[in-house]
């Protein structure tokens, strides 16, 4: 039976405009996306399937194009809109961070850092430097290492923090093992950067460790 010949209210995109977006299962929100199926298979069995063999929603939209495009049933243009769903999340994360926004949404900061540095493969270090009313300047990629370290040089992080004209920042770094457990390299360097911006009057409020699935903070942590 094709979509078409389902009762009106169960057709994915029907039941979405009639009911919102978040009634609809992962599998029904990916069908509206793909718009079509395969041959012997609806796009409903095509999305449940891709979501199956990707563990996931996640685990769909982080594949690269070679994998997708692998995938039966998934054409360039299909493979070309699932990664623009991407992208679109990711500047939608960072419009609520844009120069001059305040700062007001803890939650939106994270969210913002951990899909910028979540997936990298390499350990980077970021800032995000802010004015003296907790408003975003810019936010910056500083240092890249392997997958086990990055080196920091707080010299650099103090230069761009006055050439910024920064009273504050908040610091963040992946952890490409998936472990979001801060080491004690991490809080050594956290120590070395509150003490060399502190000279230049601009105060550290968060450092951020981005892991798989999970973020360690230490001013949760009491560190900051």
């Amino acid at each position: 039976m094709n979509i078409t010949d389902w009762p009106y209210n169960e057709r994915p995109r029907e039941k979405l405009l009639s009911e919102g977006a978040e009634v609809l299962s992962d599998s029904e929100l990916l069908a509206i996306l793909l718009r079509t199926g395969i041959k012997g298979k609806t796009v409903i069995d095509l999305a449940r399937e891709l979501i199956q063999k990707f563990d996931g929603i996640r685990g769909l939209l982080e594949a690269n194009i070679q994998v997708l495009s692998a995938y039966p049933g998934l054409g360039k243009a299909k493979c070309a809109e699932i990664k623009v769903i991407v992208e679109i999340a990711k500047r939608y994360l960072a419009e609520g961070l844009k120069y001059g926004s305040t700062l007001t949404n803890s939650v939106e900061t994270r969210n913002y850092l951990t899909f910028c540095l979540r997936n990298r493969t390499q350990e980077v270090f970021a800032c995000l430097f802010l004015d003296n009313q907790c408003r975003v300047i810019r936010y910056e990629e500083l240092f890249y290492g392997t997958v086990n370290e990055a080196k920091v040089y707080p010299r650099e992080v103090v230069k761009r923090a006055v050439q910024l004209n920064a009273s504050a920042i908040i610091f963040a770094h992946n952890h490409p093992s998936g472990d979001a457990t801060p080491s004690q390299a991490d809080q050594l360097i956290t120590e070395r950067l509150k003490l060399a911006l502190a000279a230049i009057d601009v105060k550290v409020l968060d450092h951020l460790v981005i892991g798989e699935g999970a973020v360690s903070s230490f001013a949760e942590r009491g560190w900051i």
